[in-house]
């Protein structure tokens, strides 16, 4: 175990490589991955919020912890439909470890069952650490098995899921999510396009843990995916806080919106997106609040595309898109309300 998670709530299957890695600055990184090379081959330099952005962040925990905690409640409740009492859930790191955590807090208080939770990696383009998949099923059945995430954006990471349990047949690859505009997941808590707080930062939400890594000098074939530890950063670390400031709300839940989206009607958007703006390449477009704040924490965005600028509920994204003067632009996106657009350097 390394990071800050206690052991109760998460078995790290990562590889501690901290230190072994230097990470890159953003306009470095960004002309790598354009150029081919992979994301998950290096890191980046951590976002230093500036204190108007972590105010933004602590007015954006308060106004969604309640429906934040009501879609853990909801996502918990139809995994238990599901699963019965013998649950194992498997985050995705980095951002679906938190989540774990609150859905596995949930199930224990509500259904008095013991819940084994780990958190492992899945990259996009490359595909799950089979590793820690096999770890997993030495020790559970395939059928306990749910894996867990934040959100969708356009839903990469559910069919890079899929593609990858083919190798593990018995093992149900449908994806269990707070949010899901995508219309991607098995199981969501809403539909609706919220802000989950642990989007707007990097590691100080998410254990001080560094998304995950894969390069074959450092990782060995019998090694996990990595992740580094960012320790000098413990007195900055809002994990617990985060967690906690949801957990508040479990005994008193409000209704939670919920009205379904169309299956796979996220990737059409996406598509629309891609037509009006002429982006070739998708992956330069990042649909929903959760994916937008990425982008400009850690890309280089060109724009940012907003329902409207006048949204007490973005003005995290506000804030941080004029700190890297990013442009605001009204446009009407249907199942998102913000969505981030990667700037093409050979534009430049």
């Amino acid at each position: 175990m390394f990071g800050i998670y206690r052991a109760q709530d998460v078995t790290i299957l990562l590889k501690d490589i901290s230190g072994l890695v230097k990470p890159l600055p953003t306009a470095e990184r960004e002309k790598l991955i354009q150029a081919g090379r992979h994301y998950s081959e290096m890191l980046p330099i951590e976002y230093e919020p500036s204190e108007k952005y972590l105010q933004a962040y602590f007015d954006a925990l308060k106004r969604y912890s309640k429906i934040t905690a009501a879609s853990v409640a909801s996502v918990s409740e139809k995994i238990f439909l599901n699963k019965g009492k013998k649950i194992v859930l498997v985050s995705l790191a980095r951002a679906g470890t938190p989540i774990g955590i609150l859905i596995k807090h949930y199930l224990e208080q509500k259904f008095s069952c013991a819940v084994n939770h780990y958190t492992i990696s899945i990259i996009r383009g490359v595909g799950i650490d089979k590793n820690a998949v096999n770890f997993i099923l030495k020790r559970h059945k395939p059928e306990e098995i749910q894996f867990v995430d934040g959100w969708t954006g356009k839903g990469a990471i559910q069919r890079e899921l899929s593609k990858a349990m083919k190798d593990f047949p018995n093992v149900d690859a449908g994806l269990a999510v707070l949010s899901d505009p995508a219309g991607v997941a098995k199981f969501c808590g809403t539909y609706e396009d919220f802000l989950i707080a642990s989007s707007c930062l990097n590691s100080t939400v998410s254990g001080l843990l560094s998304r995950t890594f894969l390069r074959s000098d450092i990782i060995g074939a019998e090694d996990f995916h990595g992740a580094a530890f960012y320790s000098e950063l413990v007195d900055k670390d809002l994990t617990y806080q985060f967690i906690d400031a949801i957990e508040k709300n479990f005994d008193a839940l409000p209704a939670i919106k919920n009205s379904a989206v169309e299956k796979n009607s996220g990737l059409a958007e996406v598509k629309r997106i891609a037509a009006d703006f002429s982006i070739a390449d998708i992956n330069l477009i990042k649909p929903g609040i959760g994916e937008t704040t990425r982008v400009l924490l850690r890309r280089l965005p060109q724009k940012i595309l907003v329902r409207s600028l006048n949204d007490e509920n973005l003005e995290h994204l506000y804030q941080l898109a004029k700190e890297k003067g990013a442009p605001l632009e009204i446009y009407p996106l249907k199942n998102y309300k913000a969505c981030g657009l990667i700037r093409r350097l050979a534009d430049n």
